[in-house]
């Protein structure tokens, strides 16, 4: 198929709510030695878009403006350097921008093949949260077999992705989720508990189900508001990994609770990150987790596929908070 030179993408007319998101014309981006053109079929869509659209997340330097962190398609054009990629291959791949568009470049350490048993628009439900949660639950907060894991969000594209993952590597799974829908989804996924933050103390139901009094590892997508209930909670070298900050950044800490049960609180984010960077959290996903997409152990959870031009709905959809699992826009 031939490469057209212009093509649709979303811009942001200006920073604000989800209405200033339009559908314009750009130029289909240059191929670099080291990149593989995509040939967009869907992109992920995440809160670091909407906190992008709203002009408080700008992209990294040189990176497309083009809102869009994980896409699938296939191989539209393939870089001189690049060896391993064919045209028409189906992809998905880890972007710092660009995805909400019918085509974008990528380096190409960056893709990774769609798993077998997906379906290649789905696939783009995976390389952002995968990469997240492996990157963050299982280096970062270092779980293992045996332990016990809590996630705030458990509803969410990465609380999905986190409850399955860290049950296929032999852990024990609470999460927090805001409806007695998304609770039952959580547990249909193999959570052990699910809370309604919004009717019940997640601390003493989650020590009262953990039965040992607190659990190993925190995924945090709260912040402030959760800071001192989690290190409450954590068990003796306890790991409290926080990834976004929707109820603040700014919080005060007992620091003798950390002292005492010797916990660790860290943080990461994977946008700004080097290619090299995360082509190393790449590497060890395709290893380590492709396998169990490819044997149907786990997969995406997909709340809605609408088109394109319907991303400033999508937004609209995840800030209310309605949604279980991934949104995607499809070309």
């Amino acid at each position: 198929m031939q490469i057209p030179r212009t093509m649709r993408a979303i811009e942001i007319t200006e920073p604000g709510e989800p209405e200033v998101l339009v559908i314009g014309t750009r130029a289909v981006p240059p191929v670099g030695a080291g990149d593989l053109l995509i040939r967009v079929a869907a992109a992920g869509v995440n809160r670091a878009d909407v906190m992008q659209r709203r002009g408080s997340y700008p992209p990294p330097p040189g990176a497309s403006d083009v809102l869009g962190l994980e896409v699938s398609g296939t191989v539209a054009a393939v870089g001189e350097a690049v060896s391993g990629w064919r045209v028409d291959d189906a992809v998905c791949a880890l972007l710092a921008g660009g995805g909400y568009a019918e085509y974008c470049a990528v380096p190409a350490p960056l893709c990774l093949p769609v798993p077998g048993g997906i379906d290649v628009v789905d696939a783009a439900a995976l390389p952002e949260v995968v990469l997240t949660v492996w990157t963050n639950v299982f280096e970062r907060g270092r779980l293992t077999a045996g332990e016990t894991l809590l996630v705030h969000g458990g509803s969410s594209g990465i609380g999905t992705m986190a409850i399955q993952l860290a049950r296929a590597f032999g852990s024990r799974v609470f999460v927090t989720a805001g409806s007695a829908e998304k609770c039952a989804a959580c547990e249909a996924l193999g959570a052990d508990r699910a809370v309604n933050y919004r009717e019940t103390d997640f601390v003493e139901a989650v020590r009262e189900a953990a039965r040992d009094g607190g659990v190993d590892v925190i995924l945090d997508m709260v912040g402030r508001d959760y800071l001192q209930r989690n290190l409450d909670l954590l068990n003796v070298d306890g790991r409290l990994v926080i990834i976004a900050l929707m109820s603040g950044a700014t919080a005060e800490v007992n620091l003798a609770t950390l002292m005492r049960r010797r916990l660790l609180v860290t943080g990461s984010t994977l946008r700004a990150r080097t290619v090299e960077q995360k082509t190393a959290v790449v590497d060890a996903v395709r290893k380590r987790v492709w396998p169990l997409f490819e044997t149907g152990r786990v997969r995406p959870v997909i709340h809605q596929r609408l088109r394109l031009a319907q991303a400033a709905e999508a937004h609209r959809v995840m800030e209310a908070s309605t949604h279980i699992g991934k949104l995607l826009l499809v070309t």
